[in-house]
């Protein structure tokens, strides 16, 4: 397996520090993506939190005997990317609960982790992952939002739940409570595969067509920097980070 990949933070137009945070780990092929919350403190502790504890539990994975089976290899990565993110959750909620000043934070949480031919991906809360393929995107994650439990029972449009003034209220999210469920799942890999990482500061505010054809057009950073600075141009209203990597070389 070959990939290249990177990524890019903003702080945004309207906000004066950044509770964003990001993870490359090209040994592991892992990937991760996070929006604190809870204020300058908080918000920048829990989503530091979120990506050290998935690079350390992830980097300490045993690899499974030789000759186990396609299904079992993808089960057990499926439960140690669940146990790494639960994981995350617990260590950010019983900080806030012993130390007042990290009372309320939390975090968004986004992980890639891409093993032999399979893409790997978990997450909780609302940034998301794209696949772009040929001449497609396809959004990979279900966001755990108020705005998008509105739009599956059909209350909203999608473009009226990209403007709703509520569109910021998640409804899962790491921290805020003991334990959280994690969506999972696994995707195939082809050469030439982008997955694209981001938080809601470039999502609420660039279209998914517009991402797909920035990076088939554009070599990944640069590609990368029109977006984020497409965000800020629409209002920056939030801080904006997104990755990409692209599978160079299936295993």
């Amino acid at each position: 397996m070959r990939i290249t990949s990177c990524g890019i933070t903003d702080v945004g137009i309207k906000r004066t520090n950044n509770e964003d945070a990001f993870l490359i780990n090209d040994d592991l092929n892992l990937f991760v993506v996070c929006d604190g919350m809870g204020g300058h403190v908080g918000g920048e502790m829990a989503s530091c939190i979120a990506v050290n504890t998935v690079e350390e539990v992830l980097a300490s994975m045993e690899a499974l005997p030789l000759g186990s089976n396609a299904e079992d290899t993808a089960e057990a990565t499926r439960e140690k990317l669940r146990y790494a993110i639960r994981l995350a959750g617990k260590r950010i909620y019983d900080k806030a609960n012993v130390e007042p000043e990290f009372k309320g934070m939390g975090t968004t949480v986004l992980v890639l982790l891409v093993q032999g031919s399979q893409a790997y991906v978990g997450h909780v809360g609302d940034s998301r992952a794209y696949l772009i393929r040929s001449d497609t995107i396809e959004q990979l994650t279900e966001d755990h939002s108020l705005v998008n439990e509105k739009v599956r029972a059909g209350l909203l449009t999608t473009e009226e739940a990209r403007r709703h003034k509520l569109r910021n209220i998640i409804t899962r999210s790491l921290g805020y409570q003991e334990e959280v469920d994690v969506d999972i799942q696994v995707r195939p890999v082809r050469q030439d595969d982008l997955f694209l990482l981001c938080t809601d500061g470039l999502s609420n505010l660039v279209d998914p067509a517009e991402m797909g054809e920035t990076l088939r057009t554009l070599a990944l950073q640069p590609a990368l920097k029109r977006l984020v600075d497409l965000a800020c141009t629409r209002g920056g209203e939030d801080n904006i980070t997104t990755l990409v990597t692209r599978i160079e070389e299936v295993s």
